[in-house]
């Protein structure tokens, strides 16, 4: 807990303190007087009883003072803004990705350009044998993370690439947006074997609701069609790229936040946070117990 945050919203009211102590000095009250032949045994008879007495009168005034003062938690809160920039992240995770460790690679990369996106909303593909989208578009980075960080190769298959499919699937996500900045990266080291979807249907997809699509090859160009890449970057006015090495893939994506970067600053507001209640319970019980002790007495 971050005691930093922590304020006072009537901070005067502890000014009742001095007032307090200053009628403990001069506001004593007057009563019946009687003197006892012994009276210096008596008073060390009741001294500790009027200590805990005194003790619980004024912690009674203190969490009182406390409570009248409000002590409140302040915290900045963000809002997020319909018009920032929405990403889908669409991830190979076929088999041949598993071949020089590409697929952690990648993973660390994503898990880098994903904290570097702070106000906007990102979404999680993966494909292999079958395309599905892992997360739908969130502000919430750290699911997304803790996905990439548990999600490896053959969690959707091994044999083959369905990446029409991915393209497919994650371009629905922005069936309901209202963003006016659109982006999806597209990331394979393969050609699409699935037929399930067509490419023209894929790219026409993107397009309808206004995507950019971004395609990364990785590996070499015989195992990806450079082609079809260019073909889905052009078709949706985005680019295509092509990265052979771990600092190449690493230049790619940093490319690509620095093209797409968002001005849109997320709008904030103070959250704050009443303790008040707390401490005036607590003056309500050490209030009971000093009456309790001092009608005892």
């Amino acid at each position: 807990m971050n005691f930093l945050n922590f304020s006072f919203e009537y901070p005067y009211a502890f000014l009742i303190l001095i007032l307090f102590f200053v009628c403990l000095k001069f506001c004593k009250t007057k009563g019946i007087s009687f003197y006892f032949p012994n009276i210096s045994l008596l008073e060390k008879a009741s001294k500790s009883s009027m200590l805990l007495i005194n003790s619980l009168k004024f912690l009674s005034v203190l969490f009182l003072v406390i409570a009248l003062s409000s002590p409140i938690k302040k915290d900045d809160v963000n809002i997020k803004n319909d018009e920032g920039y929405e990403i889908s992240l669409i991830l190979d995770a076929s088999g041949s990705m598993i071949e020089a460790n590409k697929f952690a690679i990648v993973k660390n990369i994503v898990t880098d350009f994903v904290d570097k996106r702070e106000h906007d909303r990102l979404g999680l593909s993966i494909f292999a044998d079958f395309a599905y989208v892992a997360i739908p578009l969130t502000y919430d980075k750290n699911s997304i993370k803790r996905l990439l960080s548990k999600i490896e190769v053959g969690i959707a298959g091994r044999q083959r690439t369905a990446l029409n499919e991915a393209l497919f699937l994650s371009s629905n996500l922005f069936k309901t947006s209202k963003s006016k900045n659109k982006i999806a990266i597209l990331l394979t080291d393969g050609i699409d074997n699935t037929n399930t979807i067509p490419l023209d249907v894929a790219i026409s997809t993107a397009k309808k609701y206004g995507i950019k699509v971004y395609t990364i090859g990785v590996g070499t160009p015989g195992d990806f069609n450079p082609a079809v890449l260019q073909e889905i970057a052009k078709q949706t006015d985005a680019k295509y790229f092509y990265a052979d090495t771990i600092q190449g893939l690493k230049d790619i994506y940093s490319t690509i936040n620095k093209l797409e970067k968002s001005e849109i600053k997320a709008e904030k507001y103070v959250k704050k946070t009443y303790f008040y209640q707390y401490f005036l319970a607590l003056a309500l019980l050490f209030f009971m117990a000093y009456f309790y002790m001092s009608n005892k007495e």
